[in-house]
């Protein structure tokens, strides 16, 4: 049996909901929780790495990583950098997606303010890859000030106003005194139900989810056994409208001047990504068209 974890040390307190976060995940998606722990890991050796009590607690943490590591042994999503990625940013955009249509829909409960505030943190881990887009720092900012803003009216007996309020400043320096000090000790009970094949492709006053953005077949934020809460499940396969592909397509091949950027390998592997995650759902519709906007991208440099 794996050695207990020392005590948090008080000067990773700012990260104390990522580790929670991890461990709510050690069964459900072992991935999210590996990657939760190693932003810990890293964001907590830029905050303290001399100290004794942080040195020993990173010591642990390290070595923790490195026995779940072992287990996942050779999962895609571990050893390749670019999978893995793929698989927290669609975790926590699927999340969003729950929450944001729970919030629209004027349906305000713990289990929609839990999973706004946890897809907040798992975009905070998305930085063990690299710098966050520009779109996932928007997504970051919304999630955590929509968290702490439904908590504090429902806290007051007040309505929550639904989605982006007009003109409204998204902070996320007060996040300690709002929700996310109160409201993510556990698994909330929800008054909705969950359906995961019917989340909305929008644009949220600027914030822009892909198309496709699938997370696994997990529910947003853990639902205790026998709450009433209904996990809607696929028993047959339903039946989709298929785009139509571009016939010349077909036989696509770079055009000569086309001088493909860094960024443009980058969207078309992104568009890649997101096809095979919405082939998880059986999402056939949702495949075709990233596919054919990552062959038209590498083909003509465009989209």
């Amino acid at each position: 049996m794996a050695a207990p974890m020392p005590p948090l040390p008080p000067q990773f307190k700012s990260l104390q909901h990522h580790l929670r976060t991890a461990q709510e995940h050690d069964k459900r998606d072992p991935v999210v929780a590996y990657y939760c722990r190693l932003y810990v890991m890293q964001t907590g050796m830029k905050i303290d790495s001399k100290s004794p009590e942080c040195r020993k607690y990173l010591s642990k943490l390290m070595d923790q990583l490195e026995s779940l590591k072992k287990q996942l042994g050779d999962c895609d999503s571990i050893t390749q950098e670019i999978v893995g990625s793929a698989h927290v940013e669609n975790y926590a955009l699927k999340m969003f997606l729950y929450a944001d249509s729970e919030d629209r829909a004027g349906s305000f409960h713990k289990n929609m303010i839990k999973s706004f505030y946890t897809a907040s943190l798992l975009l905070d881990t998305l930085s063990v890859f690299g710098e966050l887009t520009e779109e996932n720092v928007q997504h970051r900012k919304y999630a955590r000030w929509k968290a702490t803003y439904i908590h504090n009216c429902l806290k007051n007996g007040e309505t929550p106003q639904s989605g982006p309020i007009e003109d409204e400043e998204y902070d996320e320096s007060n996040e300690e005194d709002g929700a996310s000090s109160q409201s993510y000790q556990g698994p909330g009970r929800s008054s909705s139900t969950y359906q995961p094949g019917n989340m909305p492709n929008a644009n949220y006053s600027g914030i822009h989810i892909p198309p496709g953005a699938h997370a696994p077949a997990n529910t947003p934020a853990e639902v205790p056994h026998n709450t009433g809460v209904e996990i809607n499940t696929i028993a047959h396969p339903t039946p989709q409208n298929i785009p139509s592909v571009d016939p010349s397509l077909y036989s696509s091949k770079t055009q000569d001047d086309v001088r493909l950027t860094p960024e443009d390998i980058a969207r078309a592997q992104k568009y890649c990504k997101y096809a095979g995650s919405a082939l998880q759902y059986e999402d056939i519709s949702t495949a075709v068209q990233n596919l054919q906007k990552a062959l038209l991208l590498l083909t003509t440099g465009r989209e």
